[in-house]
């Protein structure tokens, strides 16, 4: 389910359900009886039963027996106590505000189903908020699933689009997109769930990017034999940054301003050269000429079988399905997207200005 308010919503919507079917079968009910029993025309019978459980006041359509009389009465209480709940159901609702929260909800349900090549990020605590707020700086689709409604409201309320469910379920996954996905992100608490996160992630949609957290070492290992395309433990990355920053902090200020952060001037964004799309396969990048064009830098190559070349030299060719890394403003970073091909980068999308 989307979120605990949407329980609510459904409730009051089968409780109304419910009061309208007991008074249409009190109505039928009682048409019945005029009719049947004491045969009056399907005109007047259903003409005496408006009247009475409206209790207007207007008296007998014709004259009644004793025993005609008590079904009156018991009509009359059938009524009264059917409209009552109708009417304190649809007062709840309105107090309440669940009229304008299933608004909500069916607009949220919209935009989910409209997703594509979007983020979903697991876990809303301190690493998924993170996340989220990284994901917003860059401009990029995502979605978020936590199945505490107080971590649901935080993000309701910072305007993210947001799912109450189990991230572990299927179901939930489903509802979110998965089959849509290009990338998710296990950042729940427990390693167990980040796995299971994984697992169904990749069997629903093999071609999804899986990024998981671990705390351990051995939840590292069993993540990456789960299919998990990058596993982050925050106690190794963390004290790797620490010793980074102890020993070369000026290369660290440097790297955290060109990844991350919403007021950066350089940035760093991963090319993929597409075959059949980019001109310059084959050729050296003397000939390619992408710095005098963009003005962006390239960094390295990610070779298709998985090769890592630091540093090009002017005698490095391009080949099919190269990653390009590249690090410039935003502006020559566009130029260069525009220059190899044009293409998107690898993570379909554009940097932009914070």
């Amino acid at each position: 389910m989307y979120s605990t308010l949407e329980q609510k919503y459904q409730r009051i919507q089968q409780e109304l359900k419910a009061g309208i079917i007991a008074l249409a079968g009190v109505f039928l009910i009682g048409t019945l009886w005029y009719r049947f029993v004491e045969h009056w025309s399907w005109e007047d019978a259903a003409y005496m039963t408006v009247i009475t459980l409206a209790t207007v006041g207007y008296g007998e359509t014709q004259p009644l027996g004793p025993r005609g009389r008590l079904f009156t009465i018991a009509l009359i209480l059938m009524g009264v106590i059917s409209i009552g709940y109708i009417v304190n159901r649809f007062t709840e609702a309105v107090i309440q505000g669940y009229f304008q929260h299933g608004i909500i909800i069916r607009q949220q349900r919209r935009l989910m189903e409209s997703l594509v090549e979007h983020y979903i990020i697991c876990g809303f605590s301190r690493t998924g908020r993170q996340i989220a707020i990284e994901f917003r700086a860059e401009g990029v689709p995502f979605v978020i699933i936590d199945s505490r409604l107080e971590s649901v409201q935080i993000a309701q309320a910072q305007g993210y689009v947001v799912c109450q469910g189990d991230a572990t379920l299927d179901e939930t996954l489903f509802k979110v997109g998965i089959e849509r996905a290009i990338c998710i992100v296990a950042a729940l608490p427990s390693d167990a769930e980040n796995l299971y996160v994984v697992l169904s992630a990749k069997t629903l949609n093999s071609k999804i990017r899986a990024i998981a957290r671990a705390s351990t070492e051995e939840a590292l290992q069993k993540l990456q034999r789960a299919g998990a395309d990058a596993v982050i433990s925050p106690y190794i990355t963390g004290g790797k940054r620490m010793a980074a920053a102890a020993l070369r902090p000026e290369v660290m200020d440097f790297v955290d301003g060109i990844i991350s952060g919403t007021d950066r001037q350089l940035y760093m964004e991963e090319f993929l050269l597409a075959p059949g799309v980019c001109p310059f396969i084959g050729q050296t990048l003397e000939e390619a000429q992408l710095r005098a064009q963009t003005g962006a830098l390239l960094l390295a190559i990610r070779r298709a079988n998985g090769e890592l070349i630091g540093g090009p030299t002017a005698e490095t060719v391009f080949m099919p399905g190269d990653v390009l890394i590249a690090m410039g403003t935003a502006e020559q970073l566009r130029a260069l997207n525009q220059v190899l091909g044009p293409i998107r980068s690898k993570k379909l999308r554009r940097p932009r200005k914070g």
